[in-house]
């Protein structure tokens, strides 16, 4: 069912443009919360509120002057790296803001779906037997990130069975794609690239795991996934989006200088290194693609080269 006002919690975020302008499409009327100093990466249309997802006050004021059919929460701290740094942080913004956001609706009796968005970070290490994870396997999460959004989960969950609310979960795995900010690997190995395009830095890129490997989906795939859940998906049900396969950092990096015309050596930086890592982490996307018509259309290189694309120009 269309669902004409929409909410987007964290809409200048990276994501958030991207759902947004789609939405639009859809013949919308888009609402969001984000920063000032990100507003310039919004289509025109959309109607910006400063509303901090942490102060419950202003998260009702917002909701009584939007009173949204639906809203997409996408407003997190959504670094792994900075998770250990901010533990405190993380929790504050992942979990207590998704439980400020629940009661303020609540709180207003406002009939509304609900998307949580959680990461496959959730799901934790796995065998290799145990690939592609799907929906049913119990989450290990073994950072603060993964621990906030499991967290997050959970909490949807109580609302939808305790209080009849319509909450839906996504569990996102890596997606990135144009506008992603430096802290996660595509962004890092870009920006790097063109910078040393640039001559603004030595033609040297500092590299963490390369071994890793990795679910990785275009942002822009994503945000139609969301989209697909609410309309089409079941509420109280989680969903993994992702590409369903696993690509090594690696093959990322050797792609992007394959894109690149300067000759430029790789150093391992073990500051880049994360406390725990993950060997090889991809979803079983099925129940998504059963329950919805979405699918994935973009393929990683075309991500990489307009990603690569983005940071020269920036």
């Amino acid at each position: 069912m269309m669902r004409s006002r929409v909410l987007i919690t964290g809409v200048t975020g990276f994501s958030g443009p991207y759902l947004a302008e789609f939405l639009l499409k859809q013949g919308l009327e888009v609402w969001g919360t984000g920063l000032p100093s990100q507003e310039g990466n919004l289509s025109p249309g959309v109607i910006l509120r400063h509303a901090d997802i942490n102060r419950i006050d202003q998260i009702l004021d917002l909701l009584e002057e939007c009173r949204p059919e639906s809203i997409y929460h996408l407003a997190a701290q959504s670094s792994v790296g900075r998770s250990w740094q901010e533990p405190a942080e993380t929790m504050r913004v992942n979990l207590e803001g998704s439980i400020n956001l629940l009661e303020a609706l609540r709180k207003i009796n406002k009939a509304c779906r609900v998307l949580l968005v959680g990461s496959g970070e959730e799901y934790g290490p796995v065998s290799q037997d145990e690939l592609p994870i799907n929906e049913s396997r119990r989450p290990d999460p073994k950072n603060p990130y993964s621990l906030s959004k499991f967290f997050q989960s959970m909490i949807g969950l109580q609302y939808f069975n305790n209080y009849k609310m319509d909450i839906y979960l996504a569990r996102a795995f890596n997606h990135t794609g144009p506008g992603q900010g430096r802290g996660f690997v595509v962004p890092d190995f870009a920006s790097q690239i063109a910078a040393i395009e640039a001559e603004q830095q030595e033609p040297v890129i500092r590299v963490g795991n390369l071994a890793a490997r990795r679910d990785f989906s275009d942002v822009r795939d994503v945000a139609r996934a969301y989209w697909s859940i609410m309309e089409e998906g079941t509420p109280g049900v989680i969903y993994n989006v992702g590409s369903g396969r696993a690509i090594a950092i690696q093959e990322i990096l050797d792609y992007l200088l394959y894109l690149s015309p300067v000759k430029i050596k790789v150093e391992i930086d073990p500051d880049k290194f994360r406390p725990v890592d993950v060997p090889v982490l991809y979803g079983d996307i099925s129940r998504l693609r059963a329950d919805t018509n979405w699918r994935p259309e973009i393929p990683l290189e075309k991500t990489l080269k307009d990603t690569l694309e983005y940071w020269r120009k920036k």
